[in-house]
């Protein structure tokens, strides 16, 4: 059912805000949506932003997809909801996850490295309240220091996709971001990263590399796929190093078992470049990997200065089961 109802705004405002504060009371005061159906949790930022993207707002008349667009005192907002996609969104199959002692990779006063499993997130997503890794650490942080008032800092330097594994860099003081920050962007922090892919017809050598230049190529209303895009079009300079490791079969499909050594750090950057040659990842369906319990790319290392005493550290993740040998 889509009903639509229109909002006066008093001020001028931002649009994404003015809805924030507007709708948890338009709809708790609306006879269609009873407690049963309304919480102020089905109106969370991440979702009225989805919202206006999509295209169900007007100021004025006139169609906004833009959050942060500005309204004026006065102006009318329109908005087009449909109750059973508004108020109801399909879970993700994200699994449960604390940290343990067996998870931390390695910690001191400035660092946290943790293994993140398969099928969590790295940080909190667009869909909805989900349980993630940087909240996971920083219950992990609170734990170990009860006293904390407050909850303790953990710092976002780098991500993993939901559904890789592996080695994964949080900064427990705000005073080395910039330290850590760099050695990601000026590629002294080196990652290694273990992959199982298909097997193609015509085997490749067992050294070589990808170099080209990456963009996304989905709807921003799609789930994000990204592919070879030429840098007057915005694709960004993305370059990967492989070693093929071995061979053997998995759920009894010939497979290669890859080691990935990203020099840039694009999005979806490894899925792209062994697609693209030929070599789909075992499981990662929205590269053309056939199916699988999980998608089989892990972080296995992560080398890097320490923002501190500047010492080059490594850190190893183990190899989960599916991956071969080290």
């Amino acid at each position: 059912m889509v009903k639509v109802y229109s909002l006066k705004a008093g001020k001028a405002a931002r649009l994404d805000l003015f809805l924030r504060e507007q709708l948890p009371p338009l709809f708790a005061n609306q006879k269609d949506y009873s407690a049963v159906f309304f919480n102020p949790d089905s109106v969370s930022n991440s979702k009225i932003r989805r919202f206006i993207i999509a295209g169900a707002v007007r100021i004025d008349g006139q169609q906004c997809r833009v959050p942060s667009a500005s309204i004026n005192a006065g102006s009318t907002v329109s908005i087009a909801v449909d109750s059973g996609k508004f108020f109801y969104e399909k879970q993700p199959d994200d699994i449960k996850f604390d940290v343990t002692k067996d998870s931390v990779l390695y910690e001191d006063d400035v660092v946290i490295i943790v293994n993140k499993p398969a099928f969590f997130p790295t940080e909190v997503t667009i869909a909805g309240q989900r349980d993630n890794m940087h909240d996971a650490v920083v219950r992990w942080l609170w734990a170990e220091n009860p006293s904390l008032r407050n909850a303790p800092y953990a710092g976002i330097m780098h991500r993993l996709d939901r559904d890789t594994s592996g080695v994964l860099l949080f900064t427990k003081a705000r005073t080395v971001n910039n330290a850590v920050h760099d050695m990601f962007e000026q590629h002294t922090a080196r990652k290694v990263y273990r992959a199982v892919t298909a097997c193609p017809a015509a085997l490749p050598a067992e050294e070589f590399s990808a170099d080209n230049f990456l963009g996304r190529i989905s709807a921003k209303s799609s789930q994000g796929k990204w592919g070879s895009v030429s840098e007057a079009q915005g694709g960004v300079h993305a370059h990967t190093d492989f070693t093929v490791i071995g061979h053997g079969f998995l759920d009894g499909i010939k497979v290669l078992y890859i080691e990935a050594r990203p020099v840039t750090g694009r999005t979806h950057q490894i899925r792209v470049h062994l697609s693209s040659a030929g070599m789909p990842i075992i499981g990662d369906k929205l590269y053309g990997g056939p199916a699988a319990e999980r998608m089989y790319l892990h972080a296995q290392s992560l080398t890097f200065p320490h923002p501190v005493t500047s010492l080059t550290m490594t850190v190893t993740a183990r190899l989960p089961p599916g991956f071969g040998s080290c």
